[in-house]
């Protein structure tokens, strides 16, 4: 299956267009969702085998769960409050996937682990339940790298997400499910994280739009953590303007996450909207000189300057801006995600928490029921980072790295500060 071009009818539409459709009274939110269930029935494959879920499915592999009964509902919902003339979200009715690393209650939320498999939430993640608040359908979990580890979606342990315009390749990752549901035209948005490039990444190999916004923009709140200091939930769209209207949505202050931002998230969708419109006069774009030049593809770094070009001829002001310490960060990068990965997947030992496997002989401890649930809950990708982060916070060892990388992380914030 490819998606070269646009399909016909809701599933091509974008969610403002739809949005617009809705409201109109143009389509029903009923017909939108399970037109989209229909995509992704079509799309998305039926198991290769389906005694063996590490091998996926034979398509796109982008949904982990579909969520259809629910979504269905939520529609339903939605089109008896329009019917009767109530004031609806922008966005009521309008189906989106969510990246299964995002915790939703009535659904499995599994991190692409089999630490998780089968695991179903108590409660709602802060984005989750602003989500439902917007009587947004959701049509289920999308697929990762397990906790969100890796770069092309090939680290699930249910299977790897093909690139939707070519089965052949990958799609990036950790959110490589949430891109190729967005660009596969299964869902006209999705829910992403990012800590190094997961949402960013993905978007850039299947040519949908994906933003990180600004740490503690959006609230972490019911988001498994791979790194605390680094993750962040954003939007995963096919435009801009779609981008803006999503973070407008799970963005804003939450009590419940102790990181989160005070203000509030600001007028995202008129400055999209002024951007697609070519104006962009006013703003002041910093273009980073230590982010061109060896080590950059010729390709990538022409696209770059395109991107640049444009902003220009938009209006905006472009203005050329150092961060010498900037060479430093993806070290200071790896050896911070690293360490606080292998603290935050502690927990995942088979007494407290998460799956549990039982050695097969010896005497029944503690230690050898850790032992054996990590060994055969957590994959390969995953034991390489926690081994590394314990590594770098160990006795001896943990002012050299950790601490280190801590002080590079200062310097290059006060570059982009200055």
């Amino acid at each position: 299956m490819t998606t070269t071009g646009s399909p016909q009818g809701v599933v091509g539409l974008s969610a403002a267009a739809l949005a617009q459709q809705l409201a109109a009274g143009e389509v029903s939110s009923v017909e939108a969702v399970q037109a989209h269930l229909d995509r992704i029935e079509a799309t998305d494959g039926a198991p290769v085998d389906p005694g063996d879920r590490t091998r996926g499915k034979a398509g796109v592999n982008a949904f982990l769960h579909v969520n259809a009964e629910e979504a269905l509902a939520v529609a339903a919902d939605v089109d008896a409050a329009r019917a009767r003339g109530e004031e609806l979200p922008a966005l009521a009715g309008v189906p989106i996937a969510v990246k299964d690393l995002i915790v939703t209650k009535g659904q499995p939320t599994t991190a692409g682990s089999r630490m998780l498999e089968g695991w179903m939430s108590p409660y709602d993640a802060t984005v989750t339940r602003r989500l439902r608040a917007a009587r947004m359908p959701m049509l289920g979990k999308t697929n990762l790298d397990e906790f969100a580890m890796g770069s092309t979606s090939e680290h699930s342990a249910f299977g790897d997400t093909r690139n939707p315009w070519d089965l052949s390749r990958v799609p990036g990752g950790s959110g490589g499910g949430s891109a190729a549901a967005v660009t596969a035209f299964q869902a006209p948005l999705a829910l992403g994280t990012d800590t190094g490039g997961s949402i960013r990444q993905p978007a850039a190999l299947t040519g949908s739009v994906g933003v990180k916004p600004t740490y503690g923009g959006v609230s972490r709140y019911g988001v498994i953590a791979m790194a605390s200091s680094l993750d962040q939930v954003g939007p995963v769209s096919r435009t801009v303007l779609d981008a803006a209207l999503l973070h407008e949505v799970v963005g804003g202050h939450d009590p419940h996450d102790s990181t989160s931002l005070p203000g509030p998230v600001g007028d995202l969708v008129a400055q999209a909207r002024a951007g697609a419109a070519g104006g962009l006069k006013g703003l002041r774009v910093g273009v980073v000189k230590e982010l061109t030049g060896e080590g950059f593809q010729a390709g990538v770094q022409q696209r770059f300057d395109e991107a640049v070009e444009l902003l220009r001829s938009a209006g905006a002001e472009i203005v050329e801006v150092s961060t010498p310490n900037f060479r430093y960060a993806l070290g200071a990068y790896y050896l911070i995600m690293s360490s606080e990965v292998s603290s935050n997947l502690a927990k995942y030992d088979g007494v407290r928490f998460g799956h549990r496997v039982l050695p097969e002989d010896g005497p029944m401890t503690i230690e050898r029921v850790m032992g054996a649930t990590r060994a055969a809950g957590f994959g390969a990708e995953v034991k390489r980072r926690i081994i590394l982060g314990t590594y770098a916070l160990s006795a001896g060892y943990y002012d050299a790295y950790y601490g280190s990388a801590q002080k590079v992380r200062t310097l290059v914030q006060r570059d982009f500060a200055a």
